[in-house]
């Protein structure tokens, strides 16, 4: 299918004659039902830039977005661009729909350590990040004040573990919030626990590596906080956690750098910390990525890419980064920028867990990656299993995702 449009044009009405100029139309589709100003800002110059390109952007829910921009592919009538989260690109690149990107080496040396990790498949890049996100442990201070505690951050998981039990024996509060719904989140806070104690899910070479001492240690911790996690873990995703949270039934959970404005008119005395570290790891984090995907057959391809290139260059994208509260997906100080945004207040704990962290699996298949995280967590907090037992089987699991 192409997107090129003949318009005739008149070019002189008393000399009756017509001239043909030829119209390009890029279709981009925007999952999170909204365009971004800082996004429009530059969709805007592109066009100006581009005389006769237009860009026709469809801003579709995240619930059917990534689904409406597969499904319009698989039929013939792929978008140009779609922003999507990373963790469909594979699937998009083993099915042929998409289009790998070629980075410049100072384009590569820009972005902050593992964002590109979570674009890469087959030693190729298939996505171009576009935002960010890493995660930290937010700590309601009155809470654990009530609990006779001091308001500090715990450094390892020992010390969590200590402070949520002290929370949960002395008040009518849960010591901690831990996610465990069959949803996406649930994996993502086991990563964020994982990545913080020197854990992978794949190998660098993409065998699977799941069933290991740093997997069985992250799922001892979680029967360990067992006893100190709100009524029905089972029962919650992490972002309910938030009003849990804001009305001190949890002294803790796990939330990216939105969290603390979403709490601050309810909970004014939080700490923002870092995850604590496990017995075999330092602090790190799930890294997350959504990405500018091109597709294949459009005829528009290289067109999309110098689009998809213009919204994540160096100013544009920080922009974006520092009006939408996102972690710098690139790092912005090598690039000449001053007086940074993420230096200041509690941004340096969410920067600092990058270089530690670890990408989001990017698989075929993900419901079936997020059901071995799901059995698994499920297992050990419904006590249908050991942890031995649970990781083991995992493992097995894993090496069946594609």
């Amino acid at each position: 299918m192409t997107h090129f449009k003949t318009l005739t044009v008149a070019a002189g009405l008393m000399a009756g004659t017509a001239l043909s100029a030829q119209a390009q139309e890029l279709h981009f589709i925007m999952c999170g039902g909204e365009v971004r100003p800082a996004d429009q800002v530059v969709i805007d110059k592109f066009q100006a830039d581009n005389p006769g390109v237009t860009v026709k952007m469809e801003a579709v829910e995240w619930g059917t977005c990534q689904d409406k921009s597969m499904q319009l592919a698989a039929a013939g009538d792929p978008p140009d661009v779609a922003y999507m989260g990373s963790r469909t690109l594979r699937q998009l690149a083993n099915n042929d729909l998409i289009v790998p990107v070629t980075f410049t080496p100072e384009e590569e040396a820009a972005y902050q350590p593992g964002v590109l990790k979570t674009v890469t498949n087959g030693g190729q890049y298939w996505g171009i990040p576009h935002a960010f996100s890493t995660k930290a442990l937010y700590i309601n201070c009155a809470v654990v004040t009530a609990a006779g505690a001091e308001c500090k951050a715990p450094a390892t998981w020992a010390d969590l573990v200590t402070l949520a039990k002290t929370v949960t024996d002395n008040t009518d509060a849960a010591g901690i919030g831990i996610a465990g719904k069959d949803f996406d989140n649930t994996m993502h806070m086991f990563l964020d626990f994982l990545y913080s104690n020197g854990g992978k899910v794949y190998n660098d070479d993409g065998t699977p590596a799941l069933d290991s001492p740093q997997t069985r240690e992250t799922l001892q911790l979680y029967a360990d906080l067992l006893p100190y996690m709100q009524s029905g873990p089972t029962e919650w995703e992490r972002d309910q956690m938030r009003d849990l949270f804001n009305d001190g039934q949890i002294a803790m959970y796990v939330s990216g750098p939105w969290g603390e404005g979403q709490h601050a008119e309810q909970v004014p005395t939080q700490i923002v910390a870092p995850i604590p570290a496990g017995p075999s790891g330092p602090s790190g984090t799930i890294l997350i990525t959504d990405s500018l995907a091109v597709f294949k057959g459009t005829g528009n391809e290289e067109m999309a890419i110098k689009l998809a290139k213009a919204l994540t260059s160096g100013d544009a994208q920080y922009d974006l980064d520092s009006s939408w509260g996102l972690t710098p997906i690139l790092d912005y100080e090598k690039m000449g920028k001053t007086d940074v945004y993420y230096t200041k207040g509690n941004w340096p704990i969410f920067v600092a867990g990058i270089s530690t962290g670890g990408p989001e699996p990017m698989v075929e298949d993900f419901k079936a990656l997020q059901a071995v995280f799901t059995n698994m967590i499920q297992g050990i907090m419904l006590e249908e299993g050991t942890v031995d037992e649970l990781v083991t089987q995992a493992g097995v699991e894993l090496a069946a995702v594609r």
